[in-house]
């Protein structure tokens, strides 16, 4: 599968994180069918990506998205509960739950449905993307990847992609490619069995330990450790206090 090759990109699981990995590949050409388990979790779909806080409605009134890109996000992009209409996407992007097993699950029943050529990819937070794809083809294994975006997506561009010992030269340059026209801040990690996340959570979780060691120890209060990041570095939150995430929003 090239570049050129991709034409429609397939959302598993919406939400604001599902939601917001559909606005920005709609906002780069792509059609996107979003699927997801229910009505209700579709209808949430539509409302994160057009009335939410990081939707087009309001990035619109903001002057931070043209009218007619909202447009084209709107028109691009397709929802259903059923995992049949999946079937002639040319790349999936799996953002269910962080849950392996599920993962593993929801792998193992697209590998049957969705067109051999096509691409797989999970927005894992850090599970080996090899045990995430056990379930799936020996073929499959050579299109499967990682692709762990930071939440919410339509204001965060970074993206991290994961490559596997298995997957081939022409998958990992088609990823590259299908993310540089999401505008996407792309950094390459290679998949590392016995490890859990990649280059943010793994940098953020080492500033954590060390940050909670300094008040273990007494030398700083939560506050102050917060407020040193926060203005230092010009991070939104720090460790200790109120902090976004999937869900949250910031």
């Amino acid at each position: 599968m090239k570049i050129e090759d991709v034409k429609r990109i397939g959302v598993v699981g919406g939400g604001v994180m599902g939601g917001g990995i559909a606005q920005v590949h709609a906002a780069g050409g792509f059609n996107v069918t979003i699927r997801d388990i229910s009505q209700e979790a579709i209808d949430a779909s539509r409302d994160a990506i057009v009335e939410g806080k990081w939707g087009v409605k309001r990035a619109c009134e903001k002057g931070k998205m043209g009218f007619d890109t909202a447009t084209q996000v709107i028109n691009l992009v397709d929802y259903t509960t059923d995992v049949n209409d999946l079937a002639d996407c040319d790349f999936i992007i799996e953002a269910v739950p962080e849950k392996l097993d599920l993962k593993q699950d929801v792998f193992a029943e697209l590998d049957k449905i969705v067109k051999p050529e096509a691409i797989f990819s999970s927005n894992t937070s850090g599970f080996v993307i090899q045990e995430i794809a056990e379930k799936v083809s020996d073929q499959r294994k050579t299109q499967f990847l990682g692709l762990h975006y930071s939440n919410p997506v339509p204001v965060m561009a970074m993206c991290e992609i994961i490559t596997t010992p298995q997957a081939s030269t022409e998958t990992i340059e088609t990823a590259i490619a299908v993310e540089e026209r999401a505008n996407r801040a792309i950094s390459m990690v290679k998949d590392m069995p016995g490890t859990y996340g990649f280059i943010l959570n793994r940098v953020f979780a080492a500033a954590r330990r060390e940050a909670q060691k300094i008040l273990d120890d007494g030398l700083a209060t939560e506050e102050d450790i917060d407020r040193a990041m926060i203005t230092g570095r010009n991070w939104p939150a720090a460790f200790f206090g109120k902090r976004g995430g999937i869900g949250k929003q910031w």
